[in-house]
């Protein structure tokens, strides 16, 4: 028995095990759909499973908004958290890494290791900040071919993503239709509601008037926006689950059992979303998080490829007429963030064009957040969708 299996009696057959991230130097520079240049940047990745000799069996994974490259298996003997997806990649799991190579990077202006806001600027010597500039979902898949190219893999077998994910992997499908054979599409849209952009601009103004966010340059002050980020992700996580959810967790229940008659916390509810609040502002860049929400209001993968003038409806048609690959496109029942309705919208796009799509409305409880449980009808569908011959 392995010292990893001693300390690690909860490590499951079917787990990845320990995984090592790498990180990859592009040097060449990059332009950016701001029209600004990164002279050089950095992409943090992790691998699971083995590349067949024709590099016919690789799967990327697209991570969402608080994501990572993590995405299965333990970084050390002593790592109690898995992965953000590891109930879902694995041997024998959905995406079985008994039988493909997958590759999980975290895109470039995160806060897990690519270059980003909390790197070196190679122009000053001194971290990026806020001068580190705006991206959007193609920048991201711009990257993410050249890691491609780095990994000499010419065509995935997949492409799969949930929410902010799944937005990439269909912009894949219209920007480099010839690079992947399927692509999945989870807990997505074809581009934000007014709502949505509504949401995430009430959670970057929480960041923005925090008195030590100091215009995007806490880090030289040896501070972050602590309050900022705690009041973004308690609004961002009220979305991302359901009332029926909240209802079932919490009730009305009180944390000391009575009133306490200030405003301090009194409902279970208030102590589980300061919480939440409070570990992610621990672990999350702010300036991060203002450049991802950005890059969700900016997605319309129709920008390049319709005219204008054309309703929503037929500019996403003649769009996605350029795709040539498979598709799968899952919803759930509870999500209001990215509602099955907007899934709909992709499939009868692709039905129109007379593309493969299936899709699959998974019943579920737990709202947005359904991606990312292992669901047997959820897991069943990605599971047959990628092994299909």
């Amino acid at each position: 028995m392995s010292d990893y299996e001693q300390t690690a009696p909860y490590l499951d057959p079917s787990s990845v095990g320990i995984v090592q991230p790498q990180t990859l130097i592009f040097d060449e520079p990059l332009t950016l759909e701001c029209q600004q240049i990164l002279p050089a940047f950095e992409l943090v990745i992790e691998t699971y499973g083995t590349l067949n000799t024709d590099k016919s069996n690789a799967i990327l994974i697209c991570h969402a908004l608080s994501g990572s490259h993590h995405a299965a298996g333990y970084h050390s003997a002593d790592d109690t958290k898995a992965g953000w997806w590891d109930n879902l990649i694995g041997n024998g799991k959905a995406i079985d890494t008994s039988k493909f190579f997958v590759v999980c990077l975290n895109n470039i202006g995160s806060c897990h290791g690519s270059t980003g806001p909390t790197t070196i600027n190679p122009k000053t010597g001194k971290i990026y900040g806020a001068d580190f500039p705006l991206i959007t979902i193609k920048d991201w898949v711009k990257t993410q071919v050249m890691l491609s190219d780095r990994l000499e893999i010419k065509k995935w077998h997949a492409i799969v993503g949930g929410s902010m994910g799944g937005m990439q992997a269909l912009q894949w499908s219209v920007d480099y239709p010839d690079r992947l054979s399927r692509c999945v599409i989870i807990a997505s849209t074809p581009k934000l509601s007014a709502q949505n952009i509504a949401f995430n601009e009430v959670a970057r103004q929480s960041i923005l008037s925090d008195p030590e966010f100091h215009d995007g340059w806490y880090l030289e002050h040896g501070t972050y926006p602590r309050r900022g980020l705690i009041l973004a992700r308690m609004v961002g996580h009220i979305t991302y689950i359901t009332e029926d959810a909240m209802k079932a967790k919490f009730g009305r229940d009180l944390k000391s059992g009575r009133f306490m008659y200030g405003y301090d916390v009194e409902f279970q509810v208030e102590s589980y979303l300061r919480y939440q609040g409070e570990r992610f502002s621990q672990n999350f860049d702010a300036n991060t998080y203002l450049l991802m929400t950005k890059a969700l209001d900016y997605f319309d993968p129709t920008r390049d490829y319709a005219p204008d003038g054309l309703s929503d409806e037929d500019a996403l048609k003649l769009t996605l007429s350029r795709t040539r690959c498979q598709f799968l496109v899952i919803s759930f029942t509870t999500d209001w963030r990215f509602s099955p309705e907007r899934s709909v919208e992709l499939v009868d796009a692709l039905m129109a064009n007379t593309k493969p799509v299936s899709f699959v409305n998974v019943d579920a409880p737990h709202g947005h957040d359904s991606f990312l449980f292992d669901i047997p009808r959820y897991r069943d569908a990605l599971k047959g969708f990628l092994q299909a011959k």
